[in-house]
């Protein structure tokens, strides 16, 4: 597990846990701030893009207050919570609420498509509407619209022109950019993000282009 923590057996609730690491955030409105990742094991999504296919399977059992005493090693404010999907394990919410209570900046990565409604409302909210070109889109739970506050955040991976043009209607559809910011991200290696930019711009379209800071540093090495 990246960030040289051992994992001993421990009382209570307990997380499957693939890694935890220090980098910068590499998406979302904190990108470039230092940030420690949590990122949990398992996901019921196979999206095609998936870059943490890593993260499945395996990973190690911890305790949340193993987790927290990780995290806290590293000295860092901003705290990710990640996958995978970290809603698919039910523990996930009090470990949220943890990181909360020790005075962390916290924020979740989520696919979108299980309930949100139960997420502690100091997290920052950053969750995925699945694009057709994802493979996934059939699992948006578009319930959790209702659950989303102006500083959560709304991400489409947009594969194609096809996906652009869906992602559009979607964000019109439900008015998406007056509940919270919306972000459009190039899918890494489908798509130039030259060529989504110029289209958000012919369309003056009120989203932000996000480009996967993390992968322009260091490519696909997990961990970073």
């Amino acid at each position: 597990m990246s960030g040289r923590h051992s994992t001993a057996a421990g009382s209570g609730p307990r997380l499957r846990v693939t890694e935890i690491f220090h980098s910068l955030q590499g998406e979302a409105d904190s990108v470039g701030w230092p940030t420690v990742f949590v990122r949990l094991t398992g996901c019921p999504l196979r999206c095609g893009y998936c870059d943490t296919a890593y993260a499945f399977q395996g990973g190690q059992w911890m305790a949340l207050d193993e987790i927290l005493a990780a995290v806290a090693a590293f000295g860092t404010r901003r705290v990710t919570v990640t996958g995978g999907e970290p809603l698919a394990q039910r523990d996930c919410l009090s470990l949220l609420s943890r990181l909360c209570d020790a005075g962390h900046e916290v924020s979740l990565e989520t696919s979108g498509a299980l309930d949100v409604g139960g997420v502690d409302e100091r997290v920052i909210k950053v969750m995925d509407i699945k694009t057709p070109g994802s493979g996934e889109a059939a699992r948006n739970r578009w319930e959790n619209l209702a659950h989303l506050r102006p500083r959560d955040q709304l991400k489409f991976v947009v594969c194609d022109r096809a996906d652009y043009e869906w992602a559009v209607a979607r964000l019109r559809e439900h008015g998406l950019e007056r509940r919270c910011q919306v972000l459009f991200s190039p899918a890494w290696g489908r798509l130039e993000a030259r060529e989504l930019a110029g289209w958000i711009l012919a369309d003056r379209l009120p989203v932000r282009l996000q480009i996967q800071l993390h992968k322009v540093l260091w490519g696909d090495v997990p961990g970073r």
